[in-house]
């Protein structure tokens, strides 16, 4: 059985909790209010947030007091999102946080980051750094606190990586002393631990209790099973060429952390960038996404369904609406203008909504 308060979460005056701040390809973070304002008057309790992501769609319903249940594929989204949407009332003490900080004699620390990794992305040092603060996160017994403190760590990690990106072996261009166009090395040169610290705050202050029992999973979106009365999409983006958003690819630095004792058995030691072995997405094939997205409308077709994707996209928006009228007798099609997504040459995409009835 399900927890429910009648009163609204935002009316509680000790709720002051919000999303933290991310550097993650794709965020629908400065989007995340215009979503809500395109569905809030529509009737529904339980969401699911199919493609998660940073989680920060899921987490705006969380804040209107909807039960949410994100899922995502990728593992460390997963581990975030199961500290910020599913936890509400655990939050790692200072004591804790200077232990996670701190070397122990009773802890072996391994040397994966440090002998793989060596000249990829970060110093010897900020390598050591991570090798010891990833084993000290994982001694932790607490999901949520595991949660919160990975969410700090793999966040530091992004905001010192030139585009905020592990796609490629570039530690020279921080290092580098040349006049620069782009990039914050101020942001590249602060400690690790003084960004852990600032992220740790960011995540304790974004625990809240909505007074629902929400729920994190790590699933492909097609086989998960259960009844919503409204399912959020955005799944990756193909673009008019037929280019994919590999996720994963961008991002496997984290995703091997989260795997931390088996990640040796899964770098392919055959890219400069030491990325995880590549595996089969439907959601970054062009020739099979169109396909896909009408199975996860066949399988959702009692649920409100409200996807989000690009205009230029494969599929089309035209297409998609199609796709949607097949389960749907009520379609509409809202567009948010000319949002241009960080390293996107793209001038002419729209974010477009799609609500389905």
């Amino acid at each position: 059985m399900r927890k429910v308060v009648e009163d609204h979460p935002q009316l509680f005056p000790d709720i002051t909790a919000k999303f933290p701040t991310t550097r993650y390809q794709g965020s629908k973070t400065k989007l995340s209010d215009w979503i809500w304002e395109q569905i809030a008057d529509l009737e529904f309790e339980t969401v699911l947030d199919a493609f998660g992501g940073t989680g920060v769609v899921g987490y705006r319903l969380k804040q209107e007091g909807k039960t949410v249940t994100y899922n995502d594929l990728l593992r460390f989204n997963y581990i975030n999102s199961r500290g910020l949407i599913e936890n509400s009332k655990v939050k790692l003490s200072a004591e804790e946080i200077e232990w996670l900080l701190s070397e122990h004699k009773k802890v072996k620390y391994p040397t994966l980051v440090q002998e793989n990794f060596r000249d990829v992305y970060f110093t010897d040092e900020e390598n050591a750094w991570i090798d010891r603060t990833i084993t000290n996160i994982n001694q932790l017994a607490n999901p949520y606190k595991y949660s919160l403190a990975f969410f700090a760590l793999s966040q530091a990690c992004i905001v010192k990586r030139p585009y905020n990106l592990f796609h490629r072996k570039n530690l020279y261009m921080r290092l580098a002393e040349v006049g620069r166009s782009f990039g914050n090395k101020i942001s590249w040169d602060r400690p690790f631990e003084e960004w852990f610290r600032i992220f740790v705050a960011e995540a304790n202050s974004a625990v809240f209790d909505n007074g629902r029992e929400n729920e994190s999973y790590n699933m492909d979106a097609l086989e998960l099973q259960g009844e919503f009365d409204l399912v959020y999409i955005d799944t990756p983006y193909v673009s008019r060429q037929g280019v994919g958003v590999d996720y994963r690819d961008f991002y496997h630095f984290l995703e091997g952390l989260t795997m931390y004792d088996d990640w040796i058995n899964d770098i392919d030691f055959k890219s400069k960038h030491r990325r995880l072995r590549p595996q089969y997405n439907t959601w970054t094939d062009k020739a099979n996404i169109t396909e896909a997205f009408d199975k996860l409308f066949e399988k959702f077709q009692d649920s409100i369904l409200v996807v989000s994707y690009r205009s230029d996209g494969i599929p089309s928006e035209q297409e998609l609406v199609s796709l949607l009228k097949e389960y749907k007798s009520e379609v509409s099609l809202k567009h948010y203008g000319q949002y241009k997504y960080v390293l996107s040459n793209n001038s002419n995409s729209k974010e477009i909504l799609l609500i389905g009835k």
